[in-house]
């Protein structure tokens, strides 16, 4: 006999009330939707709204995923960056295909991403390294993403060597971009916007590129009112 599930989980219940979300509502693009939801979050007093997790594959078709954090949206897409030997970084270059969900569950919103991968190039991860605080530019020389280390004191051993090699003198060039270090644009072929409903009949309004003479889609400009269209699915 199968024992019912513990009372603790099987009981966490919510009743999504936040209101009504169609095709009425809805911008003309992509990019407009989310930078509206967006600010929805920031102006809601959400934390962290720019977390969002990030899904990829190993050789063996093995999924993982883990928290990342967006630092830009536009046409192209959502970036955010990384060590290029970290475990994200190792299995976007065997596969080049990954997906982002935004969880902003206090608003009973979810943004859900599937798309390709591709590296950004080097200046624009310059520009933006140079505009992390000092110390997260030392982390990224210090950390080698992913690989096992012996403790924290060996981390922070490193840490404190790098710190003394680059002191703070307060100016974005007092750290240089590692070369084992830049951004990511996940390019998408489809934008679902889900928003909690009652009775678990939720809104999933998904917009999906307009399709080919030969029905072969790749990423579109997430700001191309006339390269999408909305397909809506059932909960």
């Amino acid at each position: 006999m199968i024992p019912p599930p513990p009372a603790r989980y099987a009981d966490a219940r919510v009743s999504y009330q936040e209101g009504v979300f169609d095709e009425t509502t809805l911008a003309a693009t992509p990019l407009a939707q989310f930078e509206r939801w967006y600010a929805d979050a920031v102006n809601g007093g959400l934390a962290e709204p720019n977390a969002m997790v990030l899904a990829t594959v190993d050789a063996a078709g093995a999924p993982s995923s883990r928290t990342v954090l967006l630092k830009q949206a536009d046409a192209r897409g959502f970036v955010f960056y990384t060590n290029h030997a970290s475990r994200k970084a190792t299995e976007l270059a065997a596969h080049g295909h990954a997906a982002l969900t935004f969880p902003w569950y206090p608003m009973q919103r979810q943004v859900c991403v599937r798309g390709t991968v591709e590296r950004v190039g080097v200046e624009e991860s310059a520009a933006y390294f140079a505009t992390r605080p000092w110390g997260s530019r030392i982390g990224a020389w210090a950390s080698r993403q992913s690989a096992v280390v012996a403790d924290r004191a060996e981390l922070e051993a490193r840490y404190a060597e790098l710190a003394r090699r680059w002191p703070d003198h307060g100016r974005p060039d007092d750290v240089p971009l590692p070369v084992h270090w830049g951004g990511y644009v996940v390019r998408p072929v489809e934008v679902e916007f889900w928003a909690g409903r009652p009775s678990r009949l939720h809104d999933r309004l998904v917009f999906v590129p307009v399709a080919t003479g030969s029905d072969v889609v790749g990423p579109v400009a997430l700001d191309d009112a006339g390269g999408w269209r909305v397909l809506r699915r059932q909960p």
